[in-house]
Parts: C-alpha cells; sequence; structure tokens
C-alpha cells in the first residue's frame, strides 16, 4: 500500500525500468514520431502542396496538415500505446502484485504516462523542427493560442486512453478499439478530408469530436484567426467528464 516513508526514489527507478521497455518495443516510438514526420516530408515534396490554395482559405495545404500530424503523434501515445500497456500489466497481474510492495501501482499508471507524454511532446518537436527547417514551416501566429490548443489536445486524448484502460479487459480487445478510433478520429480532424473540404455534416461532426475540434484551434491559430470558444469548451468538457468516468471504473484487478 502507499506507505509515506517509501523512498521518492523507487518512483525515478521505475520510470527509468518503464523507459527502457518503451525502447525494447518502439511502437509509440514509430507510430508516434516515425509516422508524422514521414508523412511530413511525404506531403512537403508534392509539388504545389506548400502553395497557397483559395480552398484552404488562402493558405496551403501543408499549413493545414502540420497541427493535424500534431494530433497524430499524441493520438498514438493515447490511445494505441498507454492503454495497452496498463491492460497487460492488469492481464498479467503486475498491478495487482505492486499493491502488497511499498511501491503503490498508481506510481506504475504515473510512470506511463510520464513516458508517453515525453515521447509525444518530443515528436512535437521533432515534426516542429522539419517542418521549420526543412520545408520552411511558419510558426503559429498566435503562439499561446497554439500551446493552449496542444495542452488541451493532450488531456482530452490521454483522458480517452485511461478510459480505454479503464473499460476494456483484454489487450488484444483493445488493440481493435484503438485502432478502429485511431483512425476514426483522425478521418474527422482532416487528414483524409481537409476540414474546409469537408460536406457540411462531416464538418457539423468533426466540430464535436476531440481530434477535430483540437486540430480546428491548431489551425487557427497558425494563422492568426481568433480562437473559437466551442471548440475548446468541447476539448474541457472531454477531458473533464472521460476523466471523471476513467477514474471511476478504472480497476487494478
Amino acid at each position: 500500500m502507499n506507505n509515506p516513508r517509501t523512498p521518492r526514489i523507487a518512483f525515478g527507478k521505475l520510470l527509468l525500468n518503464e523507459s527502457k521497455l518503451a525502447l525494447r518495443i518502439p511502437i509509440g516510438l514509430v507510430v508516434g514520431i516515425g509516422l508524422p514526420i514521414l508523412l511530413l516530408v511525404i506531403f512537403g515534396l508534392i509539388p504545389g502542396a506548400r502553395e497557397p490554395n483559395s480552398d484552404f482559405g488562402g493558405v496551403s495545404y501543408f499549413v493545414l496538415l502540420y497541427p493535424i500530424l500534431v494530433a497524430v503523434t499524441i493520438l498514438a501515445q493515447s490511445i494505441n500505446v498507454l492503454p495497452r500497456n496498463l491492460i497487460k500489466y492488469r492481464e498479467t497481474g503486475i498491478l495487482r502484485r505492486f499493491s502488497v510492495t511499498p511501491v503503490p501501482p498508481s506510481w506504475l499508471l504515473a510512470a506511463q504516462i510520464v513516458i508517453n507524454l515525453a515521447i509525444a511532446l518530443i515528436g512535437i518537436i521533432l515534426l516542429t523542427v522539419v517542418g521549420v527547417a526543412v520545408f520552411g514551416l511558419k510558426p503559429p501566429q498566435d503562439f499561446l493560442g497554439f500551446l493552449l490548443a496542444v495542452f488541451l489536445t493532450i488531456t482530452s486524448l490521454f483522458v480517452i486512453g485511461l478510459f480505454i484502460a479503464a473499460v476494456v479487459r483484454s489487450d488484444a480487445l483493445a488493440q481493435g478499439v484503438g485502432g478502429i478510433l485511431f483512425f476514426a478520429l483522425l478521418f474527422f480532424g482532416g487528414l483524409w478530408i481537409p476540414r474546409p473540404l469537408m460536406p457540411p455534416v462531416l464538418l457539423d461532426i468533426s466540430n464535436w469530436i476531440p481530434v477535430g475540434a483540437c486540430v480546428a484551434v491548431m489551425q487557427n491559430a497558425m494563422q492568426g484567426i481568433a480562437l473559437s470558444l466551442q471548440p475548446l469548451l468541447v476539448l474541457i468538457v472531454y477531458t473533464v467528464i472521460l476523466g471523471y468516468l476513467s477514474v471511476h471504473f478504472f480497476q487494478w484487478e
């Protein structure tokens, strides 16, 4: 159980051990870092992708794509990696065994969140460096608004992953649920059909889905457009509601 005398250095050792496992099975690194950068390079090399387009409100497709790839980076860690790791630990009894040690099982949960968050942030930084240095991507005109959008994207998507970990009981099912959600959320985020070209019905759905809302905020921030209250409230509501449900339904065994 939680022992106040437990050396805090134990959390550091736990974090180091979980980091080694993340490097040994680098699904998050491949999907969360490699895939977005690869897509950025591919679209950056397409003729005309970096040219302003009237269909996109006078900006290039490349400018619209960057926020989507930021969302891909966060989404890969939050629903493809984090919940599966926690479910595996519960299936194999690791979480239960932690409960009879001086190290509380909540520390393992915290370590997983820290590691996946760190990978997501590294991916965003590398994505930005490649976009700016190689393809001339301009920084967001509303930098603070962009940071707010990234923060709310992280909170809203990570609680989705924690909710999956709370209600799904097997790793195989979590893999299927995560895969379906990954592509469905990215579809409504505009990866296949840019949001400015979406039919009204799809755009309305996109506006009320976390990835669509976060992409909308980030795209507006990139162009210096005043942030709309609706997508911000959507991200906050998802964070609060799914965060509560995750805590309520999560089981260690």
